[in-house]
């Protein structure tokens, strides 16, 4: 899989009963930007999901639809994510999608690969993209050394980001899920 340019970071906490999930808005091809506030992040299955993706555009949308029809089949996100995994390990079509997702719910929060993978982190954070890393890491920090609400941990990690990785800016956008 080619190194997916772009930045999604998605935090959960089971204590206050509320999911961020935050993307950087770079589209980029090649060298060039091309979209400054691209929206890689989505409310799915009648706004109960946050879901977004790194990597292709018409790759991610094409997985986040799938997400959504599995969730509307199964009604679970951790059996809608099992699903479409397992389709997109066995499809010949999808396997060849160059993405990655991140779905959150009230139930959990997954990491979605190609290669069959639906990691559920220990801590309640992913990231996802090039940036994904240094966004993880800033939010971790934050997490343990500020007392800041998620979705202001989610903004400023991804501000750093973007002062680090090439492929994020500083356009955040930021949806939130409460229960």
């Amino acid at each position: 899989m080619h190194t997916v340019s772009s930045t999604v970071l998605a935090l959960r906490s089971e204590e206050g009963r509320v999911a961020v999930m935050a993307c950087d808005g770079q589209a980029t091809m090649e060298s060039r930007v091309v979209k400054t506030a691209a929206r890689k992040v989505h409310r799915i299955h009648d706004g109960s999901v946050l879901a977004g993706f790194s990597g292709g555009t018409a790759d991610g949308v094409t997985l986040l639809e799938r997400l959504e029809a599995n969730l509307a089949a199964h009604g679970a996100l951790r059996q809608a994510a099992v699903e479409l995994s397992r389709e997109w390990r066995t499809d010949r079509a999808l396997r060849r999608l160059e993405a990655v997702v991140v779905a959150v719910s009230e139930e959990a929060l997954f990491l979605l690969t190609g290669e069959g993978d639906v990691i559920e982190p220990d801590d309640g954070l992913v990231g996802i993209g090039s940036g994904g890393g240094y966004a993880v890491s800033a939010a971790r920090a934050l997490l343990r050394h500020a007392r800041l609400p998620l979705a202001e941990v989610a903004q400023e990690a991804l501000r750093i980001a973007a002062e680090i990785d090439i492929y994020t800016n500083d356009c955040v956008i930021l949806e939130t899920l409460t229960w």
